[in-house]
């Protein structure tokens, strides 16, 4: 099962049901993707909701997050400060090197800096792309 870290914004676009992205969110409550969290990213996407949608609409998604088997909650005993231009942005990065996840799933422009460092690496991947690899792969649960 693939191991992933998905940024606020992108899980916003992954949830409406006619969402080009939606596959992400099913996929995730499905059981095929593993959602790498720390309580710092939790209390991002309840923030993050909740300001786009409602309270309810916040708490209910990271309701169902947190009671998924498929999450995988991480304590980062490293901070890697790889982030320069927007420091808020590193506790994802932070969560995927201690999480040994596949890759991060972002649209951020902040994010391309990881391209340039050669350790610890640590691959970004847009949504765009990451649904296609997804769709790629449909069948085939050794994605890793």
């Amino acid at each position: 099962m693939r191991k992933i870290v998905l940024d606020t914004n992108c899980l916003l676009m992954s949830l409406p049901r006619i969402s080009p992205y939606r596959k992400i969110w099913d996929d995730f409550l499905k059981g095929k993707l593993t959602l790498c969290v720390t309580n710092e990213i939790i209390e991002e996407y309840l923030e993050i909701i909740e300001q786009k949608t409602n309270a309810n609409i916040a708490s209910n998604v990271v309701s169902v997050i947190l009671s998924q088997k498929n999450v995988e909650f991480v304590t980062p005993y490293y901070k890697l400060h790889l982030i320069q231009a927007d420091e808020d942005d590193n506790k994802f990065v932070d969560c995927a090197f201690s999480a040994g996840a596949s890759c991060i799933v972002s649209n951020d422009a902040h994010f391309k800096i990881l391209n340039e460092v050669e350790f610890p690496r640590i691959f970004v991947v847009n949504i765009k792309d990451f649904v296609q690899l997804l769709l790629r792969n449909q069948g085939n649960n050794h994605l890793n």
